[in-house]
């Protein structure tokens, strides 16, 4: 059994900069880690991942130069460094994790097998 616990959102301006972490109970070697979010009225939505290698990030369109994701395997985290924050980026924000044999497509939620109960992020313009 896998635990998730996100922390670090909160409410910042425009062009602003969060850093989420995600701190991993359980046994997550070998897992494929993944951040999505959900705003109010839509699906929740890809934003990035990272193999357990830790070599290999995946991004979405929509952050991809602004956030960057990161794992730390000996303290079993994972963090997303969101920069140039704006309005579309306000929602809420989910931790994930699967076994990297399940995840073989990370912009794929139905893969993961745990989720946290999510961080909100609020970008004021």
């Amino acid at each position: 059994q896998v635990q998730l616990v996100e922390s670090g959102g909160g409410l910042v301006q425009a062009g602003g900069s969060l850093r989420l972490s995600c701190a991993a109970s359980g046994r997550t070697f070998s897992y494929a880690m993944g951040w999505f979010r959900q705003a109010p009225g839509k699906e929740r939505e890809f934003v990035a991942a990272i193999r357990w290698s830790g070599g290999i990030a995946y991004y979405s369109d929509s952050v991809k130069g602004r956030f960057t994701i990161s794992r730390d395997n000996a303290k079993n985290t994972v963090s997303l460094q969101m920069n140039s924050l704006n309005s579309e980026d306000t929602a809420m924000y989910y931790c994930a994790a699967g076994p990297s044999v399940r995840v073989t497509i990370v912009r794929d939620r139905t893969l993961y097998s745990y989720w946290g109960q999510g961080t909100q992020v609020t970008v004021s313009s």
